[in-house]
């Protein structure tokens, strides 16, 4: 088989800003032909993963060897304008606060300069097994730190 060599779209950091692209597709729609709701949670889920990837934070890694990773405590969305097919998207995500088992992410889907919508995202840091909080490594708040915008 030939080796394509050919990677998923991961994002990058630009100015303290983590920028991650999307592409909206048919099967991302509604009947009315507008991005389904429910999907822009999907689209910040992913930027959010690739900024942690990004940040050299490998969850997988964690949640094995460590048995910690990170959960959505809260996610408070605002929906300003509508995605439609074929639009190129990009999401973005800063960090504005860091707490001892916490962080909140702020988040924006953007079409070109247009926000379509806002997100404020607070995830917990928590160890699987017991299913408690535990404080974020230190490393890893300092890679935070790098995109924190309070």
């Amino acid at each position: 088989m030939t080796d394509f060599n050919i990677l998923p779209a991961n994002g990058k950091a630009v100015d303290g800003v983590f920028v991650y692209p999307i592409r909206i597709y048919y099967e991302d729609t509604d009947a009315g032909g507008i991005v389904y709701y429910a999907n822009y949670l999907k689209f910040a889920e992913r930027a959010r993963t690739e900024f942690l990837r990004e940040l050299e934070i490998h969850q997988q890694q964690d949640l094995i060897e460590k048995r910690t990773g990170f959960i959505v405590r809260s996610c408070h969305i605002e929906y300003l304008k509508s995605a439609v097919l074929d639009d190129a998207l990009i999401v973005t995500c800063q960090v504005t606060e860091i707490g001892a088992a916490s962080a909140v992410i702020a988040q924006e889907i953007k079409r070109g300069n247009e926000t379509l919508a806002t997100l404020e995202v607070k995830v917990i840091y928590m160890n699987i097994s017991t299913h408690r909080p535990t404080r974020i490594p230190t490393e890893m708040i300092e890679k935070f730190k790098l995109f924190n915008h309070q």
